[in-house]
Order: structure tokens, then C-alpha cells, then sequence
């Protein structure tokens, strides 16, 4: 298929989800930990439900991303229940490729998504994140620090942003632990996706700091995302592209490196085209077109390299008057999207001639016929 977008992020396949989608001119549609039944597990009769449900809007489920979080925290964090959570994820993955869905995002991120500001401080006072290492670093605003929880969603509220609501892990774990823990998950779960049809699509860290609450952040770098395609170079592992994420960790050098690395290999399963101002330690996200990177020369790389995926806008600033899944900002984001992607289109079409006949001679005299040079001092001719 070419390169599109999607409408993403949502929990449940609602009318509303669905008809935006619709409307925004979009062909699929991806969940982030969509709310399904199951404690440790998902079935296959409620993945095959929520793919029916879309499929009957004329919509295609590109993707799942994200199981909950307790679903694998061992696997993370190699807890003494890891081998029965691999179990059930294992499950899980096959139930996805039986629903007919073939891709699943995932992140190892045990402790989830922080910012430490949500504030009217964007353009024209849109509502975007922030976030400041320093500011994490104080223990005096433990309490206003912004955790993403989506195993805790709040209906009113936009991305799962809640004040406070830290991951109480209990523990702390060097790089060389994560890298551990993650390369046993690879290990036992690649082949299953593999075998179930499945791509298994890894999130970079957000953000991509060295560690947060003890716990170390691996995917901070394309380096890391270099060293774990290379873990698993086959057909059921790639990686979750969020371009947000990795303009964190370095800008437009750091964004271009990874689509340049990362696609020509096929390693590109999805793409978040989101942006900030700034790297770490301290950035905030921004409207597409006034961040680190410039949005045409990436949607120019993306195509270069070989990608035919979707693209998601993943997080957007709030507009006025906006809903709480953000249906102004998105909107703005994915039509900024759909236009680029119809101008790289254009690159490859033959030129409209006709529309621009060269002009011969008889063009030429009927030309001057109609609109002969003015006399000296003569007024402007009207339109």
C-alpha cells in the first residue's frame, strides 16, 4: 500500500472515532492499549469484534499499539512472574495475528511517559507539553510531575496526562539490566509473532533521558534502535517510529539518521509524525512546521527510503475550543500531512502540458491584440 495516514491513539472504536476518521479523509485506524477485556490476556473473539467493528465503517485496523502495562512488567523489569506473563503475552500475540491484524506497537518503558509541564505556552496559546530533566530532579513537584496512564484514563482529559499518578515501581535497573530483560522478551516472543503474521514494533523511550524513577531509558538514541534491529533482523520485529521521540534526542540530524538507517531496511513499521522545539534534557512540543525538523524534507526521506506505511500525528497541541481526544489539533496535523503526502506524490507524475501550452507566434499577436501597450500617461487597464 502508499504511504497515508491514520487516525490513532484512541481506546474504543467509537462512532465518533470512527466517523472523524472517516471524515478526515483517512483508510485505517489504530488503537493505543484499546479497552478490551482480560486481566493478563486478550482473546481472540474481542480482537476479531474490534477488527469487525471498524471493517463495517469501510476502515482498516492498521495496528494495535500498546498491551497494558501489567500485562508484561516482569518481562521489563525481570520480575519473578516473567515467564507467565511471556506466556500470556505469547497468547495474545497469536490471538492478534488469528483477528487478522498484523501489527503490535509495544514500548519498554516500565514507568510510561512523563512531562513536567502542560501549559497555554504554544502558539497563540495552544495547550503543549513540556518537559525539564531539572524540573524532574526536584522532589518538591513529585506530586505535579505528568505521567501518561493509560490504565487509568481519564475521559475529560487529553492523552492520558495525570498529575502525580507516578508508576510506584519499588526498584531500579541499570541499562545493562534493561538490555538484559529485553533481549530475553525478543528472544522468546519474536518467533511467536513471527509465526502468527504479527510484527512485533518497538516505541523509542519518551523521554529519552538516561533514567527516570531509577529505572534506565534504552531507547534514548538511534543507536539503541540500530542495536535492536539488530538483535532481531528478521520479518517480526521493526520499529514504531516516533518522530517526536527521536527530534528529543537530537533534531532533524537525529530524525534523518534513523529514516535513513531504518528504512531502507524495512525496519519502519509506523510512523508518529509529531515535533518538539528543543532536546533533552528540556523540550515542548509544538504545531508541525515550527519545531526541530522540517515536515517535507522528512515525508521526502520517508519516501526515499522505501516506507509505505501509515502515518499517525500522534500527540498535538490543544486549539481553542478543543475536544478532549484533540479533534482541532489532529485535524490540523493530519491534513498538514495528507498535503505533503500528495506534493512527494507529484514528484513522480508527468507535467500537466497541456495545462501550459508554450505559446507560439499567432499565441503571441493575439495576445498583444488584447491587451496592446498603454498610451503615456494612459491609466492602468481594469481587471
Amino acid at each position: 500500500m502508499p504511504m497515508r495516514i491514520a487516525v490513532g491513539q484512541g481506546a474504543r472504536a467509537t462512532d465518533e472515532y470512527l466517523d472523524f476518521a472517516a471524515q478526515i479523509g483517512a483508510s485505517g485506524i489504530q488503537f493505543n492499549t484499546p479497552d478490551l477485556p482480560g486481566e493478563k490476556r486478550w482473546e481472540l473473539e474481542d480482537l476479531v469484534a474490534l477488527r469487525e467493528r471498524v471493517e463495517s465503517r469501510g476502515l482498516r485496523l492498521e495496528a494495535i499499539e500498546n498491551i497494558p502495562n501489567h500485562f508484561y512488567g516482569d518481562c521489563m523489569l525481570a520480575g519473578p512472574g516473567r515467564d507467565e506473563e511471556i506466556d500470556n503475552v505469547a497468547a495474545t500475540i497469536r490471538n492478534i495475528g488469528s483477528a487478522g491484524i498484523g501489527l503490535l506497537g509495544f514500548n519498554w518503558m516500565p514507568n510510561s511517559v512523563w512531562r513536567t509541564g502542560l501549559l497555554p505556552e504554544g502558539r497563540g496559546g495552544a495547550v503543549v507539553s513540556a518537559f525539564d530533566l531539572s524540573l524532574v530532579e526536584e522532589r518538591s513537584r513529585e506530586g505535579k510531575l505528568l505521567v501518561a496512564r493509560r490504565d487509568r484514563r481519564v475521559e475529560d482529559k487529553k492523552d492520558s496526562w495525570s498529575a502525580g499518578a507516578m508508576y510506584e515501581l519499588g526498584v531500579e535497573r541499570t541499562d545493562g539490566e534493561m538490555w538484559a530483560s529485553f533481549e530475553y522478551f525478543m528472544r522468546a516472543l519474536v518467533p511467536v509473532a513471527q509465526d502468527a503474521g504479527v510484527v512485533l514494533a518497538l516505541h523509542p523511550d519518551d523521554p529519552p533521558v538516561p533514567s527516570l524513577g531509577g529505572v534506565a531509558r534504552i531507547f534514548r538514541s538511534v543507536d539503541a534502535l540500530k542495536r535492536a534491529v539488530e538483535l532481531s533482523p528478521g520479518p517480526g520485529f521493526s520499529i514504531e517510529l516516533c518522530l517526536g521521540t527521536v527530534s528529543e534526542m537530537g533534531g532533524e540530524e537525529a530524525v534523518l539518521e534513523a529514516i535513513r538507517y531504518l528504512g531502507p531496511r524495512g525496519k519502519i513499521a509506523y510512523v508518529h509524525l509529531r515535533d518538539v522545539k528543543g532536546t533533552v534534557p528540556a523540550f515542548a512540543e509544538c504545531f508541525l512546521g515550527e519545531g526541530n525538523y522540517r515536515p517535507a524534507i522528512v515525508i521526502r526521506e520517508l519516501r526515499a527510503a522505501g516506507f509505505d506505511g501509515f502515518i499517525l500525528d500522534d500527540h498535538t497541541p490543544a486549539l481553542v475550543g478543543d475536544s478532549p481526544y484533540g479533534h482541532r489539533g489532529r485535524a490540523f496535523a493530519l491534513g498538514y500531512i495528507q498535503g505533503l503526502i500528495e506534493m512527494m506524490d507529484l514528484d513522480d507524475a508527468p507535467a500537466p502540458r497541456h495545462a501550459y501550452p508554450d505559446p507560439g507566434a499567432g499565441d503571441e499577436t493575439r495576445l498583444a491584440e488584447r491587451y496592446p501597450d498603454p498610451e503615456p500617461g494612459a491609466p492602468p487597464p481594469k481587471a
